[in-house]
C-alpha cells in the first residue's frame, strides 16, 4: 500500500553534493562544456562526469533606463495582446458578435494594463528607475570525474590543451 508519507524514492531527488576527483578547471561554462564534449567524442564514459560551478555570483546587468513612457508603452502593448485575446473570445461566444467585442476587449485590456503598471511604477517612487536582467554564474567551473576513470579523463583533457 502506498501512502503520501511512504518513502517512494523521494530522498534520491534531494540535492546532493557532487562527488569525484577534479580533472579540469575552467573560467567559463562554455570551456567546461567543450572539455566534456571532447571526452564524449573520444568515447570516454561521460556518465562519470559532473560540471560544478564554484563560487556562485548573482550578476545583474543593467539594460536601460526606466521612464514613464517606457513603462506605459510596455503596459499598453501587453494589455493590447491580452485584450485582443479576450475580445476574440467574446466575439466567438456572443450572438452576432462582430467587431464590437474585439474593440471593447482591446481598449479594456490596454486601459487596465496601463492603470496597473502606472500604480506599480509610482509605488517605487523612483528607487529603481532601470531595467536589468539577473544571471547566476560561477567564478570557475570544475569538471569532476568518478575515481575509477579520473586519471584517464585527466590525461585526455591534458591532450586538449
Amino acid at each position: 500500500m502506498t501512502t503520501a508519507f511512504a518513502n517512494n524514492g523521494a530522498a534520491s531527488a534531494l540535492p546532493t553534493p557532487p562527488t569525484g576527483w577534479p580533472i579540469g578547471s575552467y573560467d567559463t561554462y562554455e570551456q567546461a562544456q567543450r572539455a566534456v564534449d571532447f571526452l564524449a567524442d573520444r568515447e570516454f564514459p561521460v556518465q562519470d562526469i559532473t560540471i560544478v560551478g564554484a563560487e556562485p555570483m548573482l550578476v545583474e546587468r543593467v539594460t536601460g533606463r526606466l521612464t514613464w513612457g517606457r513603462v506605459l508603452g510596455a503596459a499598453a502593448a501587453s494589455g493590447a495582446w491580452f485584450g485582443l485575446f479576450v475580445g476574440i473570445l467574446l466575439s466567438l461566444f456572443t450572438v452576432g458578435g462582430g467587431w464590437l467585442p474585439i474593440a471593447i476587449g482591446l481598449v479594456g485590456g490596454v486601459g487596465a494594463s496601463m492603470i496597473f503598471a502606472a500604480m506599480s511604477y509610482a509605488s517605487t517612487r523612483g528607487k529603481r528607475d532601470f531595467v536589468s536582467q539577473s544571471q547566476l554564474v560561477a567564478r570557475r567551473y570544475d569538471v569532476l570525474c568518478q575515481p575509477r576513470n579520473a586519471e584517464a579523463g585527466r590525461n585526455l583533457l591534458y591532450s586538449l590543451g
